[in-house]
């Protein structure tokens, strides 16, 4: 009997990690394929092309990679559960902060699966791309890319699809990740999400608390006679990454008396104006919690400057790498 060989090295760290998911590469050629993308995907190279990371990794041609992300029959599922259990033995049952965020990349003609003209938060605009919903863990200021999900524009649909908006396919993360055995200390989201009626429905059904934007114009329903009161303005510390803090302003917002969802609205920079583009936000955190809900906001808004540096530094943002 011929024992299978040893698949090649390449650097220690990319060796270890990747041999947890051995297993779901029978052949050894295609695991070594698997090895060289996580290698390139690392490397120096500025623009993640299979040809220049096999390049980058010593590869002849970048043949070997296309046959592998094209014909390789790797269970998909089966990969993204690994990783879901690798994170949460490194997070045991500490509770995470949970932020559910979209992110997409422009990308010329449509050969790509999915890929349609649409918002693309990183450019701030309407353009020709790829959009996906992404939930991320934050744990002691190290934030770990759970779990996402490719948005499947209705007219891009393919016959085995079902059209999902992208408030249900974060619905569908937090379930997932709480079946997984994830515990959730706050749940971060932004407007889109703030204003569906289902994400918030399954929120308070885990029983989660959560920080999420809204509108300026959010309807809330108040008893007849009852009216909106705006609180005074308080000044806080606004973390700032690499920064020294800086001064923001927060009021509440009362819709007929307070309750346990309550409403704030707090400036982007150190002015009270209340037209220079404020956030509005929602919540059902207790407590006394008017000085320290703005920089807990703020971690979203965090992790999506930080991705989009890594994505362009890597090389990512003209490709999908997860």
């Amino acid at each position: 009997m011929i024992e299978p060989r040893t698949a090649v090295p390449t650097v220690g760290f990319i060796d270890e990690y990747c041999q947890y998911y051995r297993n779901l590469f029978p052949d050894v050629r295609n695991f070594e394929a698997f090895k060289f993308l996580h290698l390139g995907m690392i490397s120096e190279v500025k623009r993640k092309s299979l040809p220049a990371i096999a390049r980058a990794v010593g590869l002849s041609d970048g043949q070997e990679l296309h046959h592998f992300l094209r014909d390789t029959p790797w269970d998909t599922k089966a990969f993204h559960q690994m990783r879901l259990r690798l994170i949460k033995a490194t997070i045991g049952d500490e509770p995470i902060i949970l932020c559910i965020d979209e992110t997409g990349d422009e990308k010329k003609g449509k050969a790509t699966d999915y890929v349609a003209k649409q918002y693309i938060g990183n450019l701030g605009r309407t353009a020709n791309g790829i959009v996906s919903v992404n939930a991320y863990a934050i744990v002691d200021n190290i934030t770990d890319p759970l779990s996402f999900r490719i948005f499947k524009p209705r007219h891009r649909l393919q016959e085995k699809d079902v059209y999902k908006t992208k408030p249900q396919l974060a619905e569908e993360m937090i379930r997932e990740l709480i079946a997984f055995g994830f515990k959730f200390q706050l749940v971060l989201a932004d407007s889109l999400y703030g204003e569906s009626g289902n994400v918030i429905g399954v929120l308070k059904e885990l029983e989660l608390n959560f920080i999420v934007a809204i509108r300026s114009n959010h309807g809330v329903l108040i008893a007849p006679g009852q009216r909106v009161r705006y609180n005074t303005w308080r000044a806080y510390q606004q973390n700032l990454s690499h920064h020294q803090p800086e001064r923001r302003y927060i009021r509440e917002i009362i819709f007929g008396k307070r309750r346990s969802i309550r409403y704030y609205e707090i400036t982007k920079s150190d002015t009270k104006d209340p037209k220079a583009d404020p956030w509005f936000i929602m919540t059902n955190l207790p407590g006394n919690i008017q000085l320290t809900i703005g920089n807990l906001y703020s971690l979203r808004n965090w992790i999506e400057y930080g991705f989009k540096q890594v994505k362009n530094e890597l090389g990512w943002a003209d490709f999908r790498a997860y």
